[in-house]
């Protein structure tokens, strides 16, 4: 069995769900601390024109240095449901902007006010509209989970994996230098990282950002088009 371990972000890019697709089991890694202006509670997409890229972002309370990702909660005293749903009408003309809204809409209508759990919820719910299948369990939820044995940030995944009797564990690129190998090859786990190509795609902006929100791929393409996509990678 193939596992993936990662934190859960709002509205991620689509190498997340690659990473989603390619794997049999999913850990929403919850129980770690939230770090600030990371993409937990923001993600971008194109601005107006098209020349650069504007976050969207769920405002959150104040949080301290301690603060786990399951325990953050939204700021429900700004009004940024319909700030979202502004910015994004500058896909307005975007070919599949109506399905993609609505999506969104019931993302944002979802009575909560843990950031964790709507990221979880969003998740789902693209998923769903892809058609990827979306196995998933909570980190913070695991029973009998062996906290003790944890000693080093590549701990985490490898100990899950074990948890699960996974027999790989896939990870982003961006991890890679704090793994160690020997450690995943003496449970005999085998440990992978999986690198999305970008694919470029027609927009209304004069020059292509790539690893933007997946809400910006699609509304710009067919589902089966972002499946194409969605197995570009390199396995490594």
């Amino acid at each position: 069995m193939r596992i993936g371990v990662m934190q859960p972000y709002f509205f991620p890019y689509i190498g997340y769900f690659s990473l989603i697709k390619h794997c049999e089991k999913w850990i929403v890694f919850d129980s770690i601390k939230y770090i600030d202006k990371g993409w937990v509670n923001r993600n971008r997409i194109l601005k107006q024109h098209g020349l650069e890229a504007n976050y969207i972002t769920v405002p959150i309370e104040r949080t301290s240095s301690k603060t786990l990702i399951k325990d953050v909660k939204i700021n429900k005293n700004i009004d940024w449901k319909n700030k979202i749903i502004g910015e994004l009408t500058v896909y307005k003309k975007a070919p599949f902007f109506n399905e993609v809204m609505s999506l969104v809409n019931n993302v944002l209508s979802y009575n909560t006010d843990n950031l964790c759990e709507l990221n979880i919820y969003s998740l789902k719910v693209v998923c769903e509209y892809l058609g990827i299948n979306f196995n998933f369990e909570i980190f913070s939820q695991l029973p009998n989970f062996p906290l003790e044995s944890i000693h080093a940030p590549d701990e985490w995944a490898l100990y899950t994996a074990k948890y699960f009797n996974a027999t790989e564990y896939v990870n982003p690129p961006g991890g890679k230098a704090f793994f160690n190998p020997d450690k995943y090859r003496n449970f005999n786990i085998k440990l992978t990282f999986l690198t999305p190509i970008l694919n470029e795609y027609k927009t209304f902006s004069p020059v292509f950002i790539p690893g933007l929100s997946i809400l910006d791929v699609m509304f710009w393409n067919s589902k089966e088009k972002i499946h194409e996509m969605l197995n570009n990678f390199t396995l490594d």
